[in-house]
């Protein structure tokens, strides 16, 4: 190694250090960084040197070189001699006071230089500083910097030297008047402390033991008295704070006699400043090391400043930003109550505590905070201060606002964890903590916090549910739960709870203000209480005479009950207080434990099955409630049950703001009261409940109903008793009193208290037993509704009107009439007072708008009347069809149901009362089960069916279905039976009287003017026609038709020729006539005549076409288009070739009518393969295109389409699309495959004529055909129909799915759509082949190119499948393929390559047979016209790559070395896909060549080894591919294993390549089994230091970098190093930084060669 080369590759990499990117430069510094690691002292010396000799080398690319210098002395620093050091620390020092203006970046680089070497040469560096220190002159900052750096980083080489620093700086600490050069001060003597603080703290390692604080102690305080009495006061906020950093550590260093006299002045004056700094981190750290060296001395005065210190930061508490919820002045108290707390407890809670009473909300919220932390941190010293902290907490407590409750709640947190809770007044906080968790979330608009992402995660109700179950779950000190959950909050396992939580949290279940608390009540309660369990029975029976606050346990059991009936209200309270219900069980009564312990779960599991929005709330209620059923049944204690009652009755005021729940209370109350036995019992509750309910509730009169209806089961004749008896009593009659004092609202009350009554009386009605009900229906039960309803029944008559009241007349006395029904006796019960209570139902109907649907009442009246007409006695006619009118005149006139958007319940009401009608109908006619019966029901609904209203028809209908539907399924008779249904007038019509009865006459005289007979003669023929008059006027339209049929015949045999077209044209006209029956007999006219004389036509078939055309445009009838197309298809039969042409002469595009016409020609096979004959011959028989003359010089000419190929294609596609037409397609199915091809090749790129371009712009109108009139596009179409009319539907599809039809049309996929159409082909249609290849034969020299192309490129593909071979047609396609290799086009001979290539995967067995003619073809591609990038060289290479694995190896032998060197300079082509084919290609070689691989060949494949893995960097992905996998198939041929191994493990498809990786362990494995390589790939390496891809031109110098690094001194002869370091050099310029930085790092490895 030469210094030479050193110095030589470190001044190229010094050149590069002014490279503009960091990125550049950080790679410039790090090579020199590894020069200096191989030699530090040729690299540091020659930094040195470049340096001084460039003076005005800017400061950024100065400092840049010494931080290099700095990394390459923190590792190598010992391998210096002192004269190099000497020459550093020189060069250092000057670089750093060259300028006396603070550069930071440049000095501070300098710096650290300085600091690097001096932790080896502490001396010299400290000499050099010392020497810098001029007495009665300022130091230079980046002086007092490095002094300062050096302090920390090596305080034992420092700190000797410190009292000589000290004594020159002290003395111009007064000098200094800028503000930067004291900040720089400060942190000198900041540092100067912590180090001599590090030495002191380390004097068994220090080189002087002796050193002692008093050292410093002297120097400290002079310079203490210049920073707290001069800088201290400046204006300037940086140099405050940097002077409070430095004060921090010295005042350790401070005589303690010193500090001790300061102290009154350094706190107070700290203390101010956190009025003017937001920043206070710094403000705190500072004070809190002043306070421990305070402590540390034992220092009295502070005793005496602790008020004055705490009360100026309490001031600032609450300000600031925040950290993790506590803000920088609370975090500053706290800091400074650490060591106080421990020393002076007393004083700290006497400060801390009365600032809780204080009203301002930051001031509590920040007092709490530290009070929380001392509780925390100091356990010990609070162990006998708990009493008076939890007094402390009384105001607290009762502040509202919701940051002084979350911080309460993280107070008591902390408390509970410390065996606060356990002290007098615990209870308190207990409670605190429920009342936040009873809080509704919507009382909380809390703002989030700026570094909350869930508000409602913070929000006063989720910290409280979290601490109670928190507090809870940690009771037991053994549960592994318990200390994770703690681990969790950051806090410490404190002391059990024992009697604290459990059993007092019981006591909150019941009351109504905690209902908002329950789902976490009772889920810290079930973990209690399995705690409880697990620790003993007797540890888990309740007390209650110890615990006399508690609730009982009926009061429990009603509670939880109760609330699970809304189970998903207050997260999921109703599972949580299952759970506890359960766990409660053996506290509740012995009994239950067996029975509950299956019950609980499955009520449980069904709530799990549900959702809130699927829950069905009447079956979860009746589930419970037969819960309750059973566990009374269970108990069966007569004393247990009436205590239970009681407890439910107790409990009605607590839910009158829940309507739902308290509407189940009340079921449970009837069922409870129904297990009773005790009828006293029963009744003095009943009696209580009439006395307190809350009538004006519609809910709760429900829900005092269903309670008396639960109730009647047991105690029917108590019930009712009970009910008489509240009427009769005082109670009753004096609330009626009292209410009629105020009239305006007397009545409306009275009438809930009645309706309420009336509906007890329905639902006992309903739920008791029915054998008792039907002795008491009309003797009591109606007769109270009746007397409470107050209407004319019964002879009273006063009308009411409040709507509810009629409701609940009408629900009772439906389920009165229910009950009846339902009843096994209802057919020997005679309802005496059915007719009076039918009318007042209809009374009721009639009342309501008939236009509108406002309230249920007409629902649940015709409900009612269902029941009613069912039992006996039946209504009488009159009374029958009084019903039936007024419901259906109530219901059926009603505007038709809302949409969904106007309210889905608006919608549920309508659908209801229309099935109550339909059940109302059905049940009348069911009374009378007769066609008497049905056909009175059809009357009444005729009139309705006849209505203008489309609505009501359709209702009338739809019942009248309905009724009919209902009558045929419950008829049971054994003989036919006349089922009446809807009459004519309304159901069935009239034809309106047809009017070819005028045409008769006309008819018969033109017979006898042709006859040219007398008047008196008889004519056979005019005789008959006379017979047909009767047949015209006939109602029958079959016989109508039939009769113009007979007519047309008649006059088709007996009219002159002459007059033939005159009649047709004359039919023609009538075929728009706006009566429908006038047209369709002039349709049948038509064709009867062209039937019978269409033969004579021919000269006036243009005309004929052309008319009808024009006529179909102004017919409206559906049924003239088919006549119209049977007239076209007649006519066609006759005279094929005039149709067509006349046809073919219709305007483009098509309208709708034509096309049809042109179906119609397609309906008989044999007249389908004429005209589809016709159509192929004048397709072809014009040019497809003619050349525009372009307007421009040098643009192509525009291609346009001829008129009449174009308009035979778009007539084919309409013959195509006809279904008839399919046995013609199969006849000419070649002919007809083999023009269209040809027609859509020759079509690609044309235009319309511009005639037709206008139309296509302007758009279709709407009786045009939606098909697209694009030339290539209408001859794709009619290609796709007719593979589709021929059977070779799976063609079709698989060119739908794959969208050949869509390149097809367009000119850059054409080929492609073509190859894929012959791949369709050969899959689905292979036995049609041979014939379609026949014909196609002959195309082969067809003068367009075009059609060469497409023909070229169907045949080449039908090879890539085995049905070549299968159809033995292989040997005419190679025939057909080579005689177009010589063809003038360049996309043919591509193709027929394509061809020979696709035999590899059609007839793989084939190709050793015809190996040397089709690698001959190949080869020959390679070299194909002079363009070094011809498509067809790539379709070489892409051919030969599929098929050398296939040839014989001789017969690739002899061209191997020819093709591996025709395709190297591809690998550098600006083309991706020849790149990408000459290196797959390149890998195919190297594959088929494993283990027999020439010296030639494998000096190719050595060859092609850099360019390979430098093209792993392609900016193409392709090529990388391709890369991957040739150097996968190249290592074999290397003959190394490791290299190989490498190959496979790297390069495999699919998986992520670390490149700089793979290179490093390739260059590895290069080294050091083909060290003779060195120089030759290096030499590649330079050309592609000029490639055109940056990616590649990076790879380049990288892998440069990597063939250095593994290889041995020894080779080096093999390189050219100035050669290679110029290139570089020259890489260090490229415009590209990732270049820039790979040639960097390649020149720092070449250290190793240098």
């Amino acid at each position: 190694m030469t210094e030479s080369s050193i110095k030589k590759l470190a001044s190229t990499l010094l050149d590069a250090i002014t490279d503009k990117d960091p990125v550049v430069q950080e790679q410039v510094c790090s090579a020199l960084c590894s020069l200096g690691e191989v030699r530090p002292v040729e690299t540091l010396r020659t930094c040195e040197e470049y340096l001084r000799q460039h003076d005005k080398l800017a400061h950024p690319y100065r400092a840049a070189v010494l931080r290099a210098m700095e990394r390459v002395l923190s590792s190598r620093a010992s391998d210096m001699d002192k004269d190099t050091a000497s020459t550093i620390i020189l060069l250092a020092s000057s670089e750093m006071t060259k300028t006396k203006d603070l550069v930071w970046d440049w000095q501070q680089a300098a710096s650290g230089v300085l600091v690097a070497v001096g932790r080896q040469f502490i001396s010299k560096v400290m000499e050099e500083l010392l020497r810098k220190l001029h007495p009665g002159t300022l130091p230079h900052c980046a002086v007092l910097h490095t002094l300062a750096s050096l302090s920390v980083a090596n305080a034992f080489g420092v700190v000797p030297f410190l009292p000589s620093v000290l004594s020159s700086l002290l003395p111009v600490l007064g000098m200094a008047k800028h503000d930067t050069v004291r900040v720089a001060f400060c942190s000198a003597l900041q540092r100067f402390s912590e180090g001599a603080l590090e030495y002191l703290a380390n004097l068994d390692r220090a080189p002087d033991p002796t050193v002692r604080k008093d050292a410093f102690a002297t120097d400290i305080f002079s310079a203490y008295d210049v920073l707290f009495h001069q800088w201290l006061q400046s204006r300037e906020a940086k140099l405050r704070l940097a002077v409070v950093e430095a004060l921090g550590p010295m005042s350790h260093l401070l005589p303690s006699e010193r500090l001790e006299e300061q102290l009154p002045k350094l706190l107070p004056g700290i203390l101010a400043l956190y009025k003017k700094h937001s920043e206070t981190f710094y403000l705190s750290k500072s004070l809190g090391q002043i306070l421990e060296a305070a402590v540390s001395v034992g220092s009295r005065t502070l005793e005496t400043q602790l008020d004055a210190l705490l009360a100026a930061l309490h001031s600032q508490v609450g300000g600031g930003h925040q950290w993790a919820g506590v803000n920088k002045m609370t975090w500053s108290l706290i800091c400074t109550c650490c060591p106080v707390a421990c020393s002076l407890p007393d004083r700290l809670l006497a400060f801390l505590l009365p600032r809780l009473d204080t009203s301002n909300e930051r001031t509590r919220v920040g007092t709490l905070q530290v009070v929380r932390h001392v509780i925390n941190s100091a356990a010990a010293q609070m162990e006998d201060k708990k009493p008076f902290i939890l007094s402390s907490m009384r105001l607290p407590l009762l502040d509202t606002n919701s940051k002084v409750k979350r911080a309460v709640v993280q107070v008591i947190s902390a408390m509970a964890h410390h065996g606060y809770l356990e002290q007098p007044g615990g209870e308190v906080m207990i409670e605190y903590i429920v009342q936040q968790c009873a809080l509704p979330p919507e009382q909380e608009p809390e703002k989030p916090g700026p570094s909350s992402k869930d508000p409602k995660a913070d929000s006063v109700r989720a910290v409280s549910v979290r601490t109670l179950y928190l507090v809870s779950t940690t009771v037991d000190r053994m549960s592994h739960v318990s200390a994770r959950a703690l681990s969790a909050w950051d806090l410490p396992l404190g002391p059990p709870l024992p009697q604290v939580l459990w059993p007092y949290l019981l006591q909150f279940l019941t009351p109504v203000r905690f209902t908002g608390a329950l789902t976490p009540l009772c889920r810290s309660l079930v973990h209690l209480a399995q705690k409880r369990q697990e620790a003993g029975a007797d540890a888990f029976l309740i007390q209650y005479d110890a615990h006399a606050s508690l609730p009982s346990p009926y009061a429990v059991t009603a509670r939880l009950l109760v609330v699970s009936s809304s189970p998903y209200l207050g997260d999921g309270r109703g599972v949580a207080a299952l759970r506890l219900l359960s766990v409660l069980q053996p506290n509740i009564h012995p009994l239950l434990g067996q029975h509950w312990e299956t019950t609980v779960p499955l009520l449980l599991g069904y709530l799990d099955e549900h959702t809130e929005e699927t829950l069905p709330q009447e079956e979860w209620e009746e589930k419970l409630l037969m819960f309750l059923r059973d566990t009374l049944a269970i108990v069966s204690d007569n004393a247990w049950i009436c205590q239970l009652s009681l407890e439910l009755c107790r409990q009605l005021p607590c839910y009158d703001e829940t309507p739902q729940e308290k509407n189940f209370l009340y079921k449970c109350i009837g069922t409870t009261l129904g297990a009773a036995s005790s009828k006293e019992v029963v009744r003095k509750h009943l009696q209580e409940l009439l006395e307190t309910a809350r009538y004006q509730e519609e809910a709760e009169r429900e829900g005092l109903a269903c309670c008396f209806g639960i109730c009647a089961i047991s105690h029917l004749e108590d019930t009712l008793a009970q009910l008489e008896d509240f009427v009769r009593s005082e109670v009753f009659r004096k609330s009626i009193g009292i209410l009629n004092i105020f009239k305006d609202r007397s009545e409306n009350e009275v009438e809930k208290v009645k309706s309420a009554l009336i509906l007890c009386y329905g639902h006992v009605a309903a739920r008791a037993p029915q054998e008792l009900v039907l002795a008491k229906v009309e003797s009591d039960i109606l007769r109270n509704i009746c007397q409470h309803f107050n209407t004319k029944v019964l002879g009273i008559k006063v009308e009411t009107k409040d709507p509810a009241l009629k409701l609940c007349l009408v629900q009772s006395v439906c389920m009165v009439s229910r009950t009846i029904c339902s009843s096994t006796q209802a057919g020997s019960f005679h309802f005496t007072r059915k007719a009076e209570l039918v009318a007042q139902m209809m009374e009721f109907i009639r009342a309501e708008p008939p236009d509108s649907l406002r309230t249920p009442i007409r629902k649940k009246a015709m409900l009612t009347c269902t029941y009613l007409v069912s039992v006996e006695p039946a209504l009488d006619e009159q009374a029958r069809a009084d019903v039936i009118r007024g419901c259906l005149h109530s219901v059926m006139a009603l505007l038709p149901e809302p949409e969904e958007e106007d309210g889905g319940c608006q919608k549920s009401l309508y659908l209801e009362t229309l099935h109550a009608l339909e059940g109302l109908l059905t049940s009348l006619l069911q009374r009378n089960m007769t066609p008497q019966g049905l056909q009175i029901m059809i009357e009444h609904l005729s009139p309705w069916i006849k209505s203008p209203r489309g609505h009501e028809r359709a209702r009338a209908l739809g019942l009248s279905a309905l009724l009919l539907r209902h009558f045929l399924e419950q008829l049971r008779v054994s003989v036919s039976t006349w089922v009446p249904g809807p009459d004519a007038a309304a159901c069935g019509t009239h034809d309106p009287e047809c009017e070819l009865s005028s045409w008769l006459p006309l008819a018969t005289a033109r017979s006898c003017r042709l006859s040219g007979f007398s008047r008196d003669y008889r004519d056979d023929v005019a005789e008959r026609l006379l017979s047909l008059k009767d047949g015209l006027v006939h109602p029958d339209p079959t016989i109508l038709f039939h009769t113009c049929h007979s007519i047309g015949q008649i006059i088709a045999k007996r009219l002159p020729p002459d007059q033939l077209i005159s009649l047709l044209l004359t039919m023609f006209e009538a075929l728009g006539d706006p009566e429908k029956n006038c047209s369709r007999a002039a349709t049948v006219m038509i064709n009867c005549l062209l039937q019978e004389r269409g033969g004579v036509l021919q000269e006036k078939v243009p005309e004929i076409v052309s008319v009808l055309r024009s006529k179909l445009q102004e017919a409206q009838g559906e049924h003239v288009l088919p006549a119209a197309q049977h007239s076209m298809y007649l006519l066609a039969t006759q005279h094929c070739a005039a149709v067509v042409s006349s046809l073919l002469g219709s305007p483009l595009p098509l309208d709708s009518h034509t096309s049809m016409l042109w179906r119609a020609l397609a309906v008989e096979p044999r007249l389908a393969a004429q005209v589809l004959g016709l159509l192929l011959e004048k397709m072809s028989r014009d040019v497809p295109f003619k050349e525009s003359r372009a307007f421009l010089l040098g643009r192509t000419p525009d291609r346009v389409a001829t008129l009449l190929p174009l308009s035979a294609t778009c007539a084919l596609f309409e013959v195509l699309s006809t279904p008839a037409a399919g046995p013609a397609v199969l006849e000419l199915y070649p002919q007809l495959f083999v023009a269209l091809l040809l027609r859509v090749s020759c079509t690609v790129g044309v235009q319309l004529p511009r005639n037709l371009q206008a139309q296509e712009r302007r758009g279709a109108s709407p009786a045009l055909a939606t098909r697209n009139l694009e030339p290539c596009s209408s001859a794709v179409d009619t290609l796709r129909a007719m593979l589709l009319r021929s059977g070779s539907e799976d063609v079709a599809q698989r060119m739908d799915l794959e969208g050949g039809w869509e390149l097809l049309r367009t000119s850059a996929g054409h080929e492609e759509g073509a190859t894929r159409l012959a791949r369709a082909m050969a899959e689905h249609a292979g036995p049609r082949l041979p014939l379609v290849l026949k014909t196609l034969a002959r195309t082969h020299s067809s003068a367009y190119e075009s059609q060469r192309v497409t023909t070229t490129a169907f045949l080449a593909e039908l090879l890539s499948s085995n049905v070549a071979n299968d159809l033995m047609l292989l040997d005419s396609l190679l025939e057909s393929l080579a005689a177009r290799q010589k063809d003038t086009c360049a996309s043919v001979r591509r193709l027929v390559l394509r061809g020979l290539a696709n035999l590899a995967s059609g007839c793989p067995d084939k190709v050793r047979a015809h190996g040397p003619q089709l690698l001959t073809a190949m080869i020959g591609g390679l070299d194909d016209g002079d363009n070094p990038h011809s498509p067809v060289a790539l379709e070489a290479m892409l051919g030969l790559a599929r098929l050398v694995h296939l040839v014989e190896a001789w017969d690739l032998r002899s061209g191997l070395l020819h093709v591996a060197i025709r395709i190297r300079p591809f690998f550098d082509s600006e083309k991706m896909e020849f790149r990408t084919a000459s290196i797959r290609l390149f890998g195919h070689l190297n594959q088929v060549c494993h283990g027999d691989c020439e010296d030639v060949f494998l000096d190719q494949v050595v060859g092609g080894l850099a360019p390979l893995l430098l093209h792993l960097q392609d900016p193409q992905a392709a090529v990388a591919s391709a890369c991957r996998f040739a150097l996968r198939m190249c290592g074999p041929n290397l003959a190394c294993e490791d290299l190989s191994a490498a190959f496979q493990k790297h390069l495999q498809e699919g998986r992520a390549l670390h490149f700089g990786e793979f290179l490093n362990t390739t260059c590895k494995h290069l080294m050091h089994h083909f060290p003779d390589l060195l120089g030759r790939l290096l030499t590649t390496c330079l050309f592609y230091f000029k490639s055109s891809w940056e990616d590649v031109r990076a790879a380049a110098p990288l892998f440069t970098g990597f063939l250095v690094l593994h290889a041995e001194p020894r080779q080096q002869p093999q390189v050219d190093l100035d050669q290679l370091i110029s290139a570089l050099q020259i890489l260090l310029k490229d415009p590209a930084p990732e270049v820039r930085t790979r040639a960097a790092e390649a020149l720092g490895r070449l250290v190793k060669l240098a």
